[in-house]
């Protein structure tokens, strides 16, 4: 999950760093609406487009155009790429109590499943769509909710989106292995205090697309059910595509918050002490998503960024 990029140390838990090897979405206060808050862990950004929903699910794989010419990457820069996206260099950083970043967790042939996966399940029913809010505002994003719906209107989950009735498609098999997978890991490679992060059953996942213009202002994670909010159930995040600069802090204040780089391939975890820490993110940095992954799976130039969570 190209150069790496470093955050500042925060100042809460100086970072710890753990080699590993490969084993195996959140809204906004109703006053940020403006800052388009939206259920999103991983660092967000706009899509400037505007539809009326009423045609196919937004296609994040749209098919090359007839005399398209892709410039395939050099072996150099193919051998670079499928180093680093192995899992086998990759690492795990205490950010503070309770959040972890997995550094390049996800192998590239993972992340090119995942992005074919909410491709096939973007087009289809209950797929990729542009949200809005009741007075008319849309957000500047391209959403999809698998296993249940959330709703930036009213700030809720449900079983079925308002303004079509389509019920979220279930979250995959693999999606679920991928998450399981990630937490153990991170218990196994990051101290806790004896307070290892709980376990979940992702029943809600929220997919969102964003372009390479897009930014996110700071929110928390706070729509879930009282008790896994009380539990301290971790917000599982998995970043792809383009790299993004994510904010996180005590405050929803910038200038307080602390920052560090969102590539692709990384998984975000925060649950117990940080479940309700302000995240966000400044900006999405253009041409930086894998080459192999673009020629593998022609995505579009922008970041796909998934959120697990249990309800």
């Amino acid at each position: 999950m190209e150069p790496r990029g470093r955050g500042r140390r925060s100042r809460f838990t100086p970072p710890v760093v753990v080699g590993y090897e490969k084993s195996g979405r959140g809204s906004g206060s109703k006053e940020k609406k403006q800052q388009n808050s939206s259920p999103d862990s991983g660092g967000m950004g706009k899509v400037n487009i505007e539809d009326d929903n009423s045609g196919p699910g937004f296609d994040i794989c749209p098919p090359k155009q007839p005399g398209t010419v892709v410039l395939k990457p050099s072996l150099l820069v193919k051998n670079r790429e499928m180093k680093r996206s192995s899992n086998s260099g990759s690492s795990a950083l205490s950010l503070r109590p309770g959040m972890v970043l997995l550094k390049g967790y996800l192998a590239l042939s993972d992340q090119e499943k995942i992005v074919e996966r909410c491709r096939e399940l973007g087009v289809g029913v209950g797929g990729f769509y542009q949200p809005g809010y009741g007075e008319g505002t849309k957000m500047h994003l391209k959403m999809m909710c698998l296993g249940k719906n959330w709703d930036p209107d009213t700030s809720q989950y449900g079983e079925q989106r308002p303004f079509d009735g389509a019920k979220p498609p279930e979250i995959p098999a693999e999606f679920h292995n991928l998450v399981h997978n990630a937490l153990r890991d991170s218990n196994a490679l990051i101290p806790h205090n004896n307070h290892p992060l709980p376990s979940i059953s992702p029943d809600v996942c929220i997919v969102n697309f964003y372009s390479q213009t897009g930014c996110l202002g700071l929110h928390q994670d706070k729509d879930e059910s009282a008790e896994s909010l009380r539990l301290g159930l971790p917000v599982v995040s998995f970043s792809i595509g383009d790299s993004a600069d994510f904010l996180y802090g005590d405050h929803r204040d910038v200038d307080k918050a602390q920052k560090l780089l969102l590539q692709s391939g990384d998984v975000l975890i925060f649950g117990g002490p940080s479940r309700n820490v302000f995240h966000g993110v400044t900006a999405i940095h253009p041409m930086t998503a894998p080459n192999l992954l673009l020629q593998h799976t022609n995505l579009r130039p922008g970041r796909l960024n998934l959120t697990f969570r249990q309800y």
